[in-house]
């Protein structure tokens, strides 16, 4: 019997030991940097801002880079690069203003958690926004200015691997962000909170380094 127990035993920790080396080889046997370049759908969601008259931002396609780090297999930090410029009108059924154009460059920060399925990659992060306003039309009005700032971002997305370096990856962004904007309709200055809160919905190709 207390062979038995001690075969049982001895069996039981190599299958522990050799589990516990897959486990680490598995973990190690990640790349750390990976970037993606994707082509992108920049959708503003405005409201009301105006007691009942509505903001209005075009819909906007832009080139887009980011830069990955892996801290772990799972965990991740990742750096977005793009710029999107947006045609702005201010109104309601009856009339619209032109209020130009206005260019955003929105730096975004997102720790990401990623899991493994195969050659199927899921991730889902949130993060940090802070958006830069310049390149600023005034469209119909005497003047716009744009206060820069901070926001929040959510995202989920996927990347499905071609080989060991080449993926393809399809990504969803959503940022809560709201900017106050000085008016200068010619008879005086109107402040107004403008919210944006664009969905962004990206595709494109990545590489692991």
């Amino acid at each position: 019997m207390k062979k038995v127990i001690f075969s049982a035993l001895m069996l039981f920790a190599f299958i522990f030991n050799a589990q516990a080396q897959d486990d680490d080889k598995m973990n190690a046997d990640f790349n750390k940097w990976q970037a993606r370049f994707r082509v992108v759908t920049v959708i503003p969601s405005p409201g009301d801002n105006l007691d009942g008259l509505d903001v209005d931002l075009s819909t906007s396609y832009i080139p887009e880079i980011d830069i990955t780090y892996f801290f772990t297999r799972n965990i991740a930090a990742e750096l977005i690069l793009g710029t999107t410029k947006h045609e702005v009108e201010v109104g309601n059924s009856l009339a619209t203003t032109d209020l130009g154009h206005v260019w955003l460059l929105p730096p975004t920060l997102n720790l990401q958690y990623h899991f493994y399925a195969g050659d199927f990659k899921p991730y889902i992060g949130a993060g940090i926004n802070y958006t830069f306003f310049y390149e600023i039309d005034e469209g119909a009005v005497a003047g716009m200015e744009y206060d820069d700032a901070f926001g929040v971002s959510f995202q989920a997305g996927l990347d499905y691997n071609l080989d060991d370096k080449w993926f393809l990856n399809l990504d969803i962004k959503k940022l809560l962000l709201s900017t106050d904007v000085n008016v200068d309709t010619g008879a005086g200055v109107l402040p107004v909170e403008v919210d944006i809160n664009p969905l962004m919905v990206g595709i494109g190709v990545g590489r692991k380094f």
